[in-house]
């Protein structure tokens, strides 16, 4: 099919808009542009209207390199799943016949199409055409990364004070590794302007970092008596209050008697965690922040955890508010989803981590400061200053050799289908699978009440560790552990707390968000599958037990996006003194206590209903039985990152229910990555 036509173009591009296939925002792109350049090539428009495509599913620009070879895969257009009846023609009619030369030179047009500066809409990169804020944001990211890694001068250090530091911090006694790579973590980020920590799950990212800020604090003490200025930063408001919490608990349990000036040590360590926007300054209904490279923020160490789920534009903010001399550490799993944004940042600057290739001076400086010996295999003469500046935490202290959590997210991490057959022959204590009928809801009702338990083969056998349970269990910790009427405020506070607790215990997770099984279906069959069974009052609007998602950040009620809150009904005392019961939101505050924060649930604009949550609002979050459910057909979502995330949620125990059995689409999808478009790197 040979699109010649401007009318061809816009007339393909309606009907994919008409059946959801595009966005009405990328036709009204390409129109925008198609008025401005009346001699533009319909093939350009094309390219265009991808392009914008391509950004709203989280890629950086258009690859066209990649587009042609596989249009179905790297497109994902038409959706899996679509019921069109053919009439419709798919981008491969019209891009299988055309060669990557032809579809080049279609994009000359110096009115739209630039090359680097300039004030063209579009940057065409080699094979890659990017809408121009996006190539901006990628050329000042890569730049201020670049500027960053060649001030670092490890020889710099003072050598034996950082040794003397790091074995104070790192005694030898009771280490579960042959490396400590905690330790040389903090050697090498101690020597960088900017640096990551990577690693899974129980790799002890938080730890590390604590005892990294621990040992900065005590070279700068030294070196000149004043502590540094450390903020700490998440992308979320959840993953913030997370992250307060650990690091928190982890200062407080810090030994540092063996550590010069320990006290004052430990008193400068910053344990309050921020989001970015707030570190940043949000302006309301602006992309702007209100500190920038012209008023950069006032630290000189700044943390930013759960990197993962950063997104490009925001790098690019938050490296041009940093000031020159300032500190960026990175923390996050780089085998994680990337950020529902465009980018993925974390999984390209580590992509090499898994190998090392450090530098035979890198190796050889870091033993003499760590007393770690960097294995052979993972030097290379020709490593880059990025490797240099990448530590891959490779111990897990959560999952052991018995954990079938651990084997399931190693073997769906390696995209190794026998390996993954293989864990759920071994029947491990901690996991569990079921199998959903699209006809029958008697699974998933003994799923989301009582947590599959029974389904998992040796749960007994897990000694200290509290049984699997599903909402049941909080339902029944609301209801049971209720105050009395007259009871004083504190009381009801301390109940709310211990019914988000209770909350915590189980969470089903959904990998979409439309359709009988995403969240938006399932969250009102479990409302009803809840109120049919007596749990709750109530399945439609707001009810006690309701438990609510925070969609969008909120600064006037101090609510962030992906908080969660708890529905519960509270006594009112009336002028008269008439008791009366009212519904009110409970929100932990988020500062590492227990303390409650009570909304009225009109005050409350961005939420929605959570007994079904997206693996993708998941991330930064940990459930002491974490459920996966994957649909019954293939859908470009389904990838071993959003497995693996899904995963990797569960503390104690993972369940795995499959609409139509275990290997409708679990095969499949785990060898399938993400691969977002994206010139950061090459």
């Amino acid at each position: 099919m040979k699109i010649n036509r401007r009318e061809d173009i816009v007339k393909l591009l309606a009907s994919w808009v008409e059946c959801g296939w595009l966005r009405e925002l990328d036709r009204a792109l390409v129109t925008f542009l198609a008025k401005e350049a009346p001699d533009a090539h319909p093939l350009l428009l094309l390219a265009t209207a991808l392009t914008s495509y391509q950004l709203g599913r989280g890629h950086v620009c258009l690859d066209l390199q990649a587009t042609l070879a596989d249009s179905a895969f790297s497109l994902s257009l038409p959706p899996d799943g679509d019921h069109s009846d053919g009439a419709i023609s798919r981008p491969s009619a019209v891009l299988d016949d055309l060669s990557l030369e032809e579809w080049m030179a279609a994009l000359v047009n110096p009115q739209l199409v630039g090359s680097g500066d300039g004030n063209s809409p579009l940057v065409l990169a080699g094979h890659r055409l990017y809408l121009r804020r996006y190539w901006q944001y990628e050329q000042n990211v890569r730049e201020a990364i670049e500027q960053r890694l060649s001030r670092t001068q490890l020889n710099a250090l003072p050598a034996k004070s950082l040794r003397a530091s790091l074995d104070a911090l790192f005694p030898q006694a009771g280490n579960a590794e042959p490396v400590n790579w905690q330790k040389l973590a903090c050697g090498l980020a101690a020597g960088g302007a900017f640096s990551i920590i990577t690693g899974g799950p129980g790799t002890g990212k938080t730890t590390t970092v604590v005892r990294l800020l621990a040992l900065l604090q005590a070279l700068a003490l030294e070196e000149n008596g004043q502590p540094l200025r450390i903020r700490l930063a998440a992308p979320t408001g959840k993953a913030a209050a997370r992250l307060n919490e650990s690091v928190a608990g982890a200062v407080s349990r810090l030994d540092l008697h063996a550590l010069n000036n320990g006290d004052a040590v430990r008193d400068s360590i910053n344990t309050d965690v921020v989001t970015l926007h707030r570190l940043l300054g949000s302006r309301p209904d602006t992309r702007h922040f209100r500190h920038h490279a012209g008023n950069p923020l006032m630290l000189d160490v700044l943390v930013v955890d759960e990197a993962s789920m950063v997104d490009l534009e925001m790098m690019a903010a938050l490296l041009a508010a940093l000031p020159q001399n300032a500190r960026l550490i990175l923390l996050g799993d780089k085998d994680q989803l990337a950020s529902v944004e465009a980018g993925a940042l974390l999984s390209e600057l580590c992509q090499r981590a898994t190998g090392g290739h450090y530098l035979p001076q890198t190796r050889d400086w870091l033993q003499s400061v760590t007393g770690e010996k960097i294995p052979d295999a993972l030097v290379d003469p020709a490593g880059t200053s990025m490797d240099q500046a990448v530590v891959m935490l490779r111990h897990s202290y959560r999952f052991d050799a018995q954990s079938g959590i651990g084997r399931l997210a190693e073997a769906v991490n390696d995209g190794d289908v026998k390996a993954l057959k293989q864990v759920w022959k071994q029947g491990y204590a901690d996991l569990a699978q079921l199998t959903l009928t699209a006809d029958d809801d008697t699974e998933l009702h003994d799923w989301v009440i009582n947590g599959g338990a029974g389904r998992f083969p040796a749960a007994q056998s897990r000694q200290g560790v509290e049984p699997p349970v599903g909402y049941r269990h909080y339902l029944n910790v609301m209801t049971n552990e209720r105050p009395a009427d007259d009871a004083p405020p504190e009381a009801f506070s301390a109940w709310a707390a211990k019914v988000l607790l209770a909350y915590s215990q189980f969470q089903l997770l959904c990998a979409l968000r439309g359709g009988r099984w995403g969240v938006e279906g399932l969250n009102q069959r479990i409302a009803e599958i809840l109120y049919k069974d007596g749990l709750l009052k109530g399945a439609v609007g707001w009810f006690p037990g309701r438990p609510v998602l925070v969609t969008r950040n909120d600064y006037s009620q101090r609510l962030m996006n992906g908080d969660i809150g708890m529905t519960l009904e509270i006594p009112h005392r009336l002028a008269d003194g008439t008791v009366v019961p009212v519904l009110r939101v409970a929100f932990l505050t988020g500062d590492g206590t227990q303390d409650i924060r009570w909304i009225m649930p009109g005050r409350l604009q961005a939420v929605e209903t959570v007994f079904a949550m997206t693996v993708h609002k998941s991330q930064g979050s940990e459930f002491t039985h974490t459920a996966l459910l994957l649909p019954e057909n293939l859908s470009p979502i389904l990838t071993r990152e959003l497995i693996y995330t899904g995963i990797t949620r569960a503390r104690h125990w993972f369940s795995l229910g499959c609409v139509g059995g275990i290997n409708a689409v679990l095969p499949e999808a785990v060898q399938r990555r993400v691969l977002r478009a994206s010139g950061l790197v090459n």
